[in-house]
């Protein structure tokens, strides 16, 4: 089972066949219990002119390949979709090894990041903890630490897919190509999280938590939209070191920074501490420290956690919190106030994301530009 779709032969008109019997072959190879293989030639490129890559269940990213594939074939490229070899089962013993990102260089990975087998076991990861098929994930995830995003995503999209079960670590819900993700409380949850999400290679994904505000004229309620962060969270350490700037898409903050001002909704631009201890307050002096010579405008526990597997994935990523206390004067978070906060904060805070994911489908349908977080070899899928 082969397909080739040479883009130089065909009409604009006949681009959307091509890519139509492209995906079908992939399904198809997929089916019979092969990993599919793309071997994509782009003869206008000097130093990547071949690129190939394998890949796990192809309906999981349909919606990106048909994107890929066809703006590949109007620039002229030619496309074969074939099989590549028997799919592991879970079971067997080399899956396991295969797993393994070290095994890898990431950067040569040119049309996919991962090997079949890593996609395959966060495609069924993705599953097990968001309750929802990957299949049903957007190209744009909202993150959470709070069902009343849920509740306000609800309240907005009453159709929109969610868990098939009860009880799920970190529920998902999807309505017309946005899915909202609620990943509970700390950075262990955000990595784990997004280590699977990544195989779905999603065009954006914004933060749109709570946070701890850390400067006397913030109040509750108040946005704080991340320019940078302070990664004290450190479940990434070893994989990512802290010598690497780490800092969110500049186009992302554009949009919702323009958002938060067609609003007149009080916010604050700057650095975002995330830390691994929900208790810091009791052992004050280190954490204080670094707050204070970083310039932190906020403290939570999730976003430079996502932040940085974002870099380290090649997705574009942004981080707008909402203060929910202000341990630094006298304001923690208790529960009363906590809920009338919650009530008036939850709806505006969304729709910023969604009007901020609204302009992105404008303006690049294509996906953002990632060249901030692609190395200078690494074409990834696309015509560069």
């Amino acid at each position: 089972m082969e397909e080739v779709v040479d883009g130089a032969g065909l009409n604009p008109a006949e681009v959307g066949k091509g890519v139509g019997r492209l995906l079908d072959v992939l399904d198809g190879v997929d089916a019979d219990g092969w990993y599919p293989m793309l071997e994509v030639v782009r003869p206008w490129s000097e130093h990547n002119p071949r690129i190939t890559g394998e890949f796990a269940r192809p309906a999981a990213i349909r919606d990106y390949l048909r994107r890929e594939l066809t703006t590949l074939l109007r620039k002229g490229a030619a496309v074969t979709a074939r099989p590549s070899r028997r799919a592991l089962p879970f079971t067997d013993p080399e899956f396991f090894a295969a797993l393994d990102e070290e095994r890898f260089d990431l950067r040569a990975k040119k049309l996919f990041l991962f090997g079949p087998e890593r996609m395959a076991l966060s495609l069924d990861r993705l599953s097990h903890y968001c309750g929802t098929p990957a299949e049903s994930f957007g190209r744009y995830v909202l993150f959470t630490n709070y069902a009343m995003h849920v509740e306000a995503f609800r309240e907005r999209f009453p159709d929109a897919e969610g868990p098939a079960r009860p009880d799920v670590q970190m529920p998902a819900w999807h309505h017309d190509g946005v899915s909202l993700v609620n990943i509970g409380v700390g950075p262990s949850n955000a990595k784990t999280v997004t280590d699977h999400l990544a195989v779905l290679r999603p065009d954006a994904m914004i933060m749109i938590g709570h946070c701890g505000g850390l400067r006397n004229h913030q109040r509750l309620g108040d946005f704080v939209l991340a320019t940078s962060y302070l990664r004290e969270d450190h479940v990434l350490d070893r994989v990512l070191p802290l010598t690497v700037p780490v800092i969110p898409n500049h186009r992302l903050n554009t949009f919702l920074l323009d958002a938060l001002d067609e609003r007149d909704a009080r916010h604050r631009l700057g650095v975002v501490h995330t830390t691994a201890n929900r208790n810091w307050e009791f052992n004050q002096a280190a954490t204080l420290a670094a707050m204070q010579a970083s310039r932190a405008v906020a403290v939570d526990m999730e976003s430079a956690t996502i932040a940085a597997n974002g870099f380290r994935y090649r997705i574009p990523n942004a981080t707008l919190l909402c203060v929910s206390d202000k341990p630094l004067h006298a304001s923690p978070k208790l529960s009363a106030s906590a809920s009338a906060f919650y009530e008036t904060s939850k709806r505006e805070h969304l729709n910023i994301a969604l009007s901020c994911v609204d302009r992105v489908r404008r303006e690049h349908p294509n996906g953002l530009p990632s060249q901030d977080i692609r190395s200078p070899d690494e074409p990834l899928f696309g015509v560069e």
